[in-house]
């Protein structure tokens, strides 16, 4: 019979998360996530695997509490445009505010995976993949209602739209002053006829 963990999964899983975010998975050391953690190695290595499964988990607890969480608040909150344009008033927000500079954790995933490392990259292009699917479905959902103006297909206005994001996160980790972020976000909006970003958002 499995001995019941005498820890909090979701409260390790967190700490984990903050040292790979902040460090990158290969700089972050098994010392790190034990200082982290407050964990041995071999408990945290017991209940989740070796390092690279517990970044997995990591990621993933990550996830559902960031992109996942967002992107069905917004989509259920706003009309198609209002939430793209929320969605990045947010990530700005989010960028200009953590004084760490840490950017997103999937996006500094994404710049870290190797050729050799397939399943890993698989994990990272599906979760771009909802990003894309989020961006596709709600100019659809717009042009369709006539909220937002047939400028490009779905498809490659969500592309635009992803390679935007990816820019803006990368942008932060170097230099999140708004007003950088900003200029790069909002010309792409109004070329494809959305909204602007939500008051606040803006240079002041």
């Amino acid at each position: 019979m499995a001995r019941p963990r005498n820890f909090d999964e979701e409260k390790v899983l967190e700490a984990a998360g903050d040292a790979f975010w902040a460090n990158g998975y290969e700089g972050t050391s098994t010392r790190d996530l034990v200082k982290h953690t407050g964990l041995t190695q071999p408990s945290l290595y017991n209940a989740f695997g070796d390092k690279r499964a517990l970044f997995r988990r990591a990621l993933e607890h990550y996830l559902d509490r960031t992109l996942r969480e967002r992107i069905t608040r917004l989509e259920a909150k706003h009309s198609p445009g209002e939430a793209i344009a929320a969605f990045f008033g947010e990530i700005i927000e989010r960028s200009v505010e953590d004084t760490r500079q840490r950017g997103c954790m999937l996006v500094n995933s994404a710049l870290e995976a190797t050729p050799d490392d397939a399943e890993f990259r698989d994990a990272i292009a599906e979760e771009l993949s909802l990003l894309k699917g989020f961006f596709q479905r709600c100019v659809e959902a717009g042009q369709q209602s006539g909220q937002l103006p047939p400028i490009q297909p779905p498809d490659a206005a969500a592309k635009l739209l992803l390679a935007v994001l990816l820019g803006v996160r990368v942008l932060a980790r170097v230099n999140p002053e708004r007003a950088l972020l900003t200029g790069a976000v909002a010309p792409a909006l109004a070329m494809l006829g959305l909204p602007e970003l939500p008051p606040g958002t803006g240079i002041p």
